[in-house]
């Protein structure tokens, strides 16, 4: 089954709440280093399992003079020493393809070679607009520097807005990422991605938050059930993502393995 290609009116709806933010208001007190590293463990809190867990993604990929193109994926991933798959299961063209990530290794199988290739973080998800980092853990408190911009409305939210660089000798797929953060939930409501030159590269909206319990954890687990990506260099490129199902019960051993991998490309 196929997600429906999302008009621009559907996607206005989606996204309502979400507009351009005016100019943050600076505070009469902003948030200290310690205070921003909080926020950011407070996020990154929200949405990790500390566990295993199995998703099942739709992704519509649209292009400027081409047609649109849905995916269906399952996404693998284990808390304790960051593992990770993403397998393609549709359309027939990409069905078996898969991404596996182990040891800070990301790598990429295409079953139609045979072969398996190393890939760095700024990898474009089966030529989508996400990228790896969009469908694992969120590590920003771990992986990035943050630095006070100011806090406002986004739409009809209150957001605390951070402008986030990466750590020295952390594989990035955004090295600088500016944040907007809803004050009363903790999750994240929009990001701009950048190049180290300062360039944007591409626009990223939350519009909906959703929530399982967790058993390892001993407490809910929030995932974003939408996403939508924005390229800014090809304006006329996005990609539009719905997390459909998320399973946090422990997974086989054996998963995390190139061979396991390609016996389900089979």
């Amino acid at each position: 089954m196929r997600p429906a290609p999302l008009c621009s009116t559907v996607l206005a709806g989606l996204l309502v709440g979400l507009g351009s933010l005016p100019a943050e208001r600076a505070l009469a007190a902003p948030l200290d280093h310690g205070q921003m590293v909080t926020l950011l463990k407070a996020v990154d809190e929200r949405q990790n399992s500390q566990g295993d867990y199995r998703s099942l993604i739709y992704m519509v990929q649209k292009e400027k003079d081409k047609v649109d193109v849905a995916y269906q994926a399952e996404v693998l991933r284990r808390s304790k020493d960051q593992k990770f798959i993403i397998l393609f299961l549709q359309p027939k063209t990409s069905q078996g393809q898969g991404y596996l990530r182990v040891d800070q290794n990301l790598w990429f199988y295409d079953p139609s070679v045979g072969r398996w290739e190393r890939r760095t973080e700024r990898e474009r998800i089966g030529g989508t607009n996400s990228r790896r980092s969009d469908f694992d853990e969120s590590r920003l408190a771990q992986e990035y520097d943050p630095a006070w911009v100011g806090e406002g409305k986004l739409g009809k939210y209150d957001a605390v807005t951070l402008k986030l660089t990466g750590k020295e000798g952390v594989d990035l797929a955004f090295p600088v990422v500016k944040i907007w953060v809803d004050k009363d939930s903790d999750n994240v409501l929009k990001r701009e991605e950048y190049a180290l030159s300062g360039r944007l590269m591409r626009t990223s909206y939350y519009p909906k938050w959703s929530k399982v319990h967790s058993e390892s954890k001993g407490a809910d687990v929030w995932f974003p059930q939408e996403i939508h990506f924005f390229d800014e260099i090809e304006k006329q490129n996005s990609t539009h993502i719905v997390i459909k199902s998320v399973d946090l019960k422990t997974l086989p051993e054996n998963i995390f393995t190139k061979a396991w991998l390609e016996e389900k490309s089979r």
